[in-house]
């Protein structure tokens, strides 16, 4: 009887229920489709702040000095690598190292960086490249040059470059002209054995660079472990990189945030006016059911049961609506769809349910009705 009962009252009411369950089921697809930006906001935004290259960086410390022609402070590189290797941490994306010297072509000083060619694309993502970073020909040493070193001593790809270092020569094919929009573009790149060899600094290197994902806190933390691990070494964040994403992530959450609550209370304020309108329909109806015996939790619980429907159906469908305004809203900011979150579903229908019957007081207030009232019409 309890839900025939229940049924009757969802047919009956169905003009008035129309507009609490459009609001319901509004406010359900922005608020899963806000939690679902929410759930994976991190990884997107981590993804794309790693555009902006290398935020941590392993130098010598400042006690560490070797004299001569060669860069004044330079590090072992088998050991830091050895270092990060051990850690084993899977958020490190990419680890490169640079020895950087000074060199003649054509009788320009030009800054040569040695470095892994083949894992700059992991380190540096944004950076532009015409033409490709290594060669497979074992008779050519391949280099890579800045777009404003081409453009200074007029070279094109498969160009030949010498280059002349304290005596030494040596001649190399242009593969690739990058644009990396910084101080990148005036530099030549070659593979790090190359230059160590054209130093006569076998093993040496002068910074790793590093492409961490995550937070402001746990790259700090890693740096912290690099730092224990690497005692005679200097490691640290690049802040403008790992204290922006720190902010901008807390930012968004916070926006993320007063918008559900926001949300949730013009929900709970819209349910609340229909159903202030509903109860003053129902009341010859309450005063019917507790003339003929119906005990005044029956009839309540009844009425609690018809919103906590309205409130699950609602939630259920905005939630539906909400994961296709999730990727919708992925491809807008971040080029890619957000990836769903099956939790999202329990989650939103409790919160509708929660809400609407929040907003069902009036209909809480029907059980102080007296059947004698209503049959005397007043």
């Amino acid at each position: 009887m309890f839900w025939r009962l229940l049924w009757k009252l969802l047919r009956g009411s169905s003009g008035r229920l129309v507009v609490a369950i459009l609001a319901l089921v509004s406010g359900a697809m922005v608020i899963s489709a806000l939690l679902n930006l929410e759930f994976d906001i991190e990884r997107k935004l981590t993804q794309e702040f790693r555009m902006l290259g290398a935020n941590l960086v392993i130098s010598p410390g400042h006690d560490a000095q070797i004299t001569g022609a060669a860069p004044s402070a330079l590090m072992n590189e088998s050991d830091a690598f050895a270092t990060i290797q051990n850690l084993r941490d899977p958020a490190v994306e990419a680890a490169v190292p640079f020895l950087y010297i000074v060199e003649r072509a054509e009788d320009t000083p030009v800054v040569v960086a040695g470095t892994k060619l083949e894992d700059l694309p992991k380190l540096e993502p944004s950076w532009r490249i015409e033409g490709q970073w290594t060669s497979s020909r074992d008779d050519q040493i391949p280099c890579v040059v800045g777009r404003n070193v081409a453009q200074q001593l007029h070279l094109a790809l498969n160009s030949p470059l010498h280059l002349s270092y304290v005596g030494k020569t040596a001649q190399l094919t242009l593969v690739g002209i990058v644009d990396a929009g910084g101080a990148e573009d005036n530099q030549v790149f070659l593979q790090l054995p190359e230059v160590q060899s054209f130093a006569g600094l076998p093993g040496q290197i002068g910074l790793v660079q590093l492409s961490v994902r995550g937070t402001a806190k746990s790259i700090s933390d890693y740096a912290a472990r690099l730092a224990t691990a690497l005692p005679a070494n200097e490691v640290r964040p690049i802040r403008q990189v790992t204290e922006a994403e720190g902010d901008l992530l807390n930012r968004i959450r916070l926006l993320i945030v007063s918008m559900v609550l926001l949300i949730l209370v013009l929900t709970a304020l819209c349910v609340l006016a229909t159903m202030a309108a509903l109860a003053m329909e129902r009341r010859q109806d309450v005063g019917l059911m507790k003339a003929l015996g119906g005990s005044i939790a029956r009839i309540v619980a009844l009425f609690m049961a018809e919103v906590g429907v309205l409130g699950a159906t609602g939630g259920f469908v905005g939630a539906i609506l909400g994961i296709e305004l999730s990727r919708w809203m992925g491809q807008r900011v971040f080029g890619t769809a957000i990836s769903v979150r099956w939790e999202i579903f329990p989650l939103t229908i409790a919160l509708m349910a929660a809400v609407a019957l929040a907003g069902a007081l009036p209909l809480r207030l029907l059980g102080k009705v007296k059947p004698a009232v209503i049959f005397r019409g007043e």
